[in-house]
């Protein structure tokens, strides 16, 4: 009996995970600081936890083209995402962003 219900249980739960609307966000935000055009874009998990949280391709590449080497970029974009106290306040993550230019700026 149960190698017919096993493979009727998957198919089901299949189909329960399938049809759960995903509660991830992303948002996007533009900021220019001395002709420095950065896209702060991030990943958000459905959690308020920070568990899935990343940053957007988008974001990475700004930073790059804003004159980050990608080592350093990623390494940003980590940090503005995953920062616990920007969860579900994307202003905040902007400004998390203005502080990391103004001590480190790009090309440094």
């Amino acid at each position: 009996m149960f190698k017919n219900f096993a493979p009727a249980a998957i198919c089901g739960a299949l189909l329960v995970g399938a049809s759960m609307p995903a509660a991830a966000t992303t948002y996007e935000y533009r900021m220019v600081v001395n002709t420095v055009h950065v896209t702060v874009s991030c990943f958000r998990g459905p959690f308020s936890e920070v568990i899935w949280d990343r940053p957007n391709p988008v974001f990475i590449d700004s930073l790059v083209s804003a004159g980050y080497t990608f080592p350093e970029a990623h390494a940003i974009g980590e940090r503005v995402c995953r920062d616990p106290s920007t969860v579900d306040r994307p202003d905040a993550a902007v400004q998390v962003m203005y502080q990391i230019i103004a001590e480190n700026p790009p090309g440094r």
